[in-house]
C-alpha cells in the first residue's frame, strides 16, 4: 500500500511521530529505527524519508513533541494553583515532576542536545516555552533577593532547574520513590520555601 493512498497530506508525519512514541515508551530508544516505524504504519520503507531524512530528524520531531506536552503539564499544574509565588514554583515542580514520571523515555531524549536539531522551529519554540515558565517561577524569588542583574537571575534559575531536573532524573533513573517525589514540592522544606520565605 503507497503511502499516498493510505495517507492525506501531513497526516503519515503524524502517523509516523505516534508510532515512534509508542516505540520509545515502550522499547527505548534503542529499539527506533525509520524502518521499524514505517513497518508499523504499514508504508514503504522508504516512505518516512519524506519527512523524515534521518534518525536525527525523527528524535527531533518526538523531542518537539515532548516539550510541547512538558510545557503543558507545567502550565496546567500552575493554572490550578493558588497565584503566590511559593505555590507557583510549587506547582511547576509537580507538572515537571509528572512529566517525568509518565513520560520517562522521551524525557530523557528531550534533554539528550547532541541526538536533537535545535535550529528546528518545531523543537526550539515549545524548549524556549518551556524555558520561559523557569524564569516566571524564579522571578519573585529574584527581587525578594534583590538579584538586578541578568547574570544573577541566570544563575538563580540554574540553581532551581537544577534542583528539579536532579529530582526528575533520581525518580526515573534510581527509583526514588513516585510519590515522594511528587509530594516533595508541597513539603514545608524545600526550594520554593528556601528561596521564599516572607514572600
Amino acid at each position: 500500500m503507497t503511502t499516498k493512498t493510505k495517507y492525506h497530506h501531513g497526516q503519515l508525519r503524524d502517523a509516523l511521530l505516534a508510532a515512534a512514541l509508542t516505540v520509545l515508551e515502550t522499547e527505548g530508544q534503542e529499539a527506533l529505527s525509520l524502518r521499524k516505524i514505517a513497518g508499523i504504519v504499514g508504508v514503504s520503507h522508504a516512505a518516512p524519508a519524506h519527512h523524515f531524512p534521518t534518525m536525527r530528524d525523527l528524535l527531533t520531531g518526538l523531542a518537539g513533541i515532548g516539550f510541547t506536552r512538558f510545557d503543558a503539564a507545567m502550565r496546567q499544574e500552575r493554572e490550578k494553583s493558588a497565584p503566590g509565588p511559593i505555590s507557583q514554583m510549587r506547582a511547576a515542580e509537580r507538572g515537571y515532576l509528572r512529566y517525568a514520571a509518565e513520560n520517562p523515555a522521551l524525557f530523557r531524549l528531550m534533554f539528550t542536545s547532541p541526538l536533537l536539531n535545535w535550529e528546528k522551529p518545531d523543537l526550539h519554540l515549545p524548549a524556549r516555552a518551556s524555558r520561559a515558565q523557569l524564569s516566571e517561577i524564579c522571578a519573585p524569588a529574584a527581587e525578594l533577593r534583590g538579584y538586578k542583574t541578568q547574570e544573577e537571575k541566570t544563575a538563580l534559575e540554574r540553581l532551581v532547574w537544577a534542583q528539579i531536573h536532579g529530582q526528575a532524573h533520581l525518580m526515573i533513573e534510581y527509583g526514588l520513590e513516585k510519590n515522594t517525589a511528587a509530594s516533595s514540592a508541597t513539603a514545608s522544606l524545600d526550594l520554593a520555601s528556601l528561596l521564599l520565605d516572607g514572600a
